[in-house]
């Protein structure tokens, strides 16, 4: 299952390689073509030479993660967050480097803290990754500062149709335009795996203005809130109750008449959607929408729970809808772009 390999590779912003290379190797047997910009994005395509108006789809290949900013001398490492990471989430979570070294984020155990200090969370630079050294020059030898850590999270079933893995955000949305673009459509099609999207959305805004499309859609992994708060209204999405169409987050203002135009489409080819009801994050399509004279965006999201986490929770179903909802606005999509005033 490619989601099972994507989630399994290791590709903090900046570091994408991995994720990009198991995705043209996916790709090739279907005979679209790609090419590598100069900021890492993967682009494929298909009918380019149509003179039908260009559209976009995007995904993003990085997740969030760590980075090696000291090496203390009892030979444990200091680091930050490469992405909006919670630092309670980090303690006692297992890491690896390199693919092959492991570690363990540590703090001050329970037994020696204060009563004051169990009542705070643990700051950063308060935490610490352990790779089992004995002293700086030891650890030296096996990691530098700028180096990368990855959560040491497998891909599993959970439950009855639910996955858990780690970079759901944005692999599942990888592995959906990976998919699309399998197919022809009969059209220009652009599908734009890209870079550094949780360090300020700077692929999408680079391969935006390549691509210069008519229509764009992103492909997301979105939070789930469904079982952490009390008020539905909070909840943003919910898992297993159908692909996500945004209405607005911290980037984008989504055009009303796009949105119900999705709407119809899930009701006409009978897919479930659900609307995303937060309006906190961003995703590509605050850049994509604003290249050049504009471009008519939407986004498309699987719900997930524990987004920006060692592991995060999705229904198979919300991903195999997501892909329906997809193909069948793209089977309409040349009209309703070229028709739109």
């Amino acid at each position: 299952m490619l989601l099972k390999e994507l989630t399994e590779l290791n590709g903090v912003a900046g570091m994408e390689k991995p994720i990009r290379e198991a995705l043209i190797q996916a790709l090739e047997p279907s005979g679209c073509a790609w090419r590598i910009d100069k900021i890492g994005n993967l682009i494929t395509s298909r009918n380019t030479l149509s003179t039908a108006p260009r559209v976009m789809l995007s995904a993003h290949m990085d997740e969030v993660g760590l980075m090696i900013t000291e090496i203390d001398a009892d030979g444990t490492l200091k680091f930050r967050t490469v992405g909006v990471i919670n630092p309670r989430l980090l303690v006692s979570k297992a890491v690896r480097l390199h693919e092959t070294l492991n570690g363990v984020i540590g703090s001050k155990a329970i037994h020696l803290q204060k009563p004051a200090e169990r009542k705070k969370d643990f700051t950063l630079e308060q935490l610490y990754i352990d790779i089992g050294a004995n002293s700086k020059e030891e650890a030296a030898k096996q990691v530098k500062v700028g180096d990368y850590a990855y959560f040491a999270t497998a891909f599993e079933p959970l439950g009855t149709g639910h996955y858990k893995a780690k970079a759901l955000d944005d692999r599942v949305g990888c592995a959906i335009l990976a998919e699309i673009m399998k197919k022809d459509y009969g059209f220009p099609l652009y599908g734009v795996f890209t870079v550094q999207e949780e360090i300020g959305l700077r692929g999408a805004q680079v391969a935006a203005y390549q691509v210069d499309p008519a229509f764009a859609v992103v492909l997301e992994g979105t939070a789930a809130a469904d079982l952490l708060e009390d008020e539905e209204s909070a909840w943003s999405t919910e898992v297993g109750q159908g692909p996500a169409c945004s209405i607005i987050d911290s980037t984008t203002l989504y055009q009303p008449e796009l949105v119900q135009y999705v709407k119809k489409i899930a009701e006409k080819n009978d897919i479930p959607l659900q609307f995303r009801r937060g309006s906190a994050g961003g995703n590509d399509a605050g850049k994509i929408h604003l290249n050049k004279s504009g471009v008519p965006t939407i986004t498309l999201s699987v719900p997930c729970r524990y987004i920006h986490s060692p592991v995060s929770v999705m229904a198979e179903q919300d991903y195999r809808d997501c892909i329906r909802l997809t193909e069948a606005i793209l089977r309409e999509l040349p009209y309703a772009v070229m028709n739109r005033t």
